[in-house]
């Protein structure tokens, strides 16, 4: 394994932080998927992989709660191949339907239906790569995390855990519950994540979700008839800590509410908007980045296990590099508190 001093400044060799690890040697391995098709707002996620890659060249390593972080291997896997010019394409065929919807149309009854076949063809076929992808590094024995991209994309992680865990829940970080049904008629919708992951990955125990503060009454009813479902909007957690509640107790509240194994799903948009002005659907409101590290400290220091993880939705915006800024961190804490909770 090849020694570098963490001292030093990062220098640019297309790694997550700068890191020297190839993915053989890696124990955690970032799986970039720049993918943008089904948003339906502000596009942009596309950019997010690489972004955070050259945000993360100039981050201080070290972590006072997880001493050896500087040199946890971490390892990037690339992009792979078809997805960029799969993006392209069906991002253009997805802006049709988009734009149909918001002139007042219905796609299905202005001659759209084959172009929303493809798009959602593609999104299946993506699925269908980081599927591939995240099991061949499970089979390894390695920690994997998604980088995105739309907060569609961790759809295949999530399936190819089910195959090498027993039951998990998801601690679900997000300004959205995401529990649309074929948001905008794709199937594969950024808006329809978690749907999607209750409706077809039956190791799904339980859905945490925290900070959401946007959704519909459709959405609502899910949240309140599935058992597997524990609510914690961004309305209650601020109600509770104004008469008195600390964050402390919030969190552990929380945590009490997740199984033995919990995979970690952040849309960057659970963050207060002032962290990620550029992502795709933005909302006022949301966590503080102090925040969602305590929390993930704690989910790390308890005898829960970490078995895998997603970021989403960071979008830059021409030379504002602040959203890449703030994703970047907020990775390295979440591999750093990943690796540590697996070392127990």
């Amino acid at each position: 394994m090849k020694k570098f001093d963490p001292n030093l400044p990062g220098a640019a060799n297309g790694n997550y932080f700068a890191l020297p690890f190839t993915q053989q040697e890696a124990e955690i391995v970032l799986v970039s998927v720049p993918w943008d098709v089904t948003t339906s707002y502000r596009a942009g996620t596309h950019r997010g992989p690489g972004a955070i890659i050259d945000a993360s060249e100039q981050i201080d390593l070290y972590n006072s709660r997880v001493p050896e972080a500087w040199n946890i291997p971490i390892g990037t896997i690339q992009v792979h191949e078809e997805l960029p010019v799969l993006n392209r394409s069906a991002r253009l065929l997805a802006e049709k339907i988009i734009q149909c919807w918001e002139e007042g149309g219905d796609p299905l009854d202005n001659g759209l239906g084959e172009v929303l076949e493809q798009v959602n063809q593609a999104c299946a076929r993506m699925n269908r790569i980081v599927y591939l992808q995240c099991s061949e590094q499970l089979r390894q024995g390695k920690l994997v995390g998604i980088v995105g991209g739309e907060h569609s994309v961790p759809l295949g992680h999530i399936k190819a855990l089910e195959e090498h865990f027993g039951p998990f829940g998801i601690l679900h970080i997000d300004a959205h519950a995401d529990l649309r049904q074929a948001y905008e008629g794709f199937t594969y919708s950024h808006a329809s994540i978690m749907f999607n992951v209750l409706k077809t990955i039956p190791s799904v125990a339980a859905l945490t979700q925290v900070g959401v503060r946007d959704y519909c009454n459709a959405e609502n009813e899910i949240i309140h008839s599935d058992p597997r479902i524990s609510f914690f909007p961004d309305e209650s957690l601020k109600e509770d800590l104004y008469e008195g509640l600390t964050w402390r107790e919030q969190c552990h509240r929380i945590l009490e509410s997740l199984p033995d194994q919990v995979y970690l799903s952040l849309d960057i948009d659970g963050l207060s908007p002032d962290l990620c002005p550029n992502t795709g659907t933005p909302v006022p409101g949301g966590l503080r980045f102090e925040q969602v590290d305590y929390l993930l400290y704690l989910l790390a220091s308890s005898q829960r296990r970490i078995i895998g993880f997603d970021l989403c939705e960071v979008a830059p915006s021409g030379d504002d590099p602040w959203d890449a800024i703030v994703g970047a961190r907020l990775l390295h804490k979440i591999c750093c508190y990943t690796y540590s909770n697996n070392k127990k």
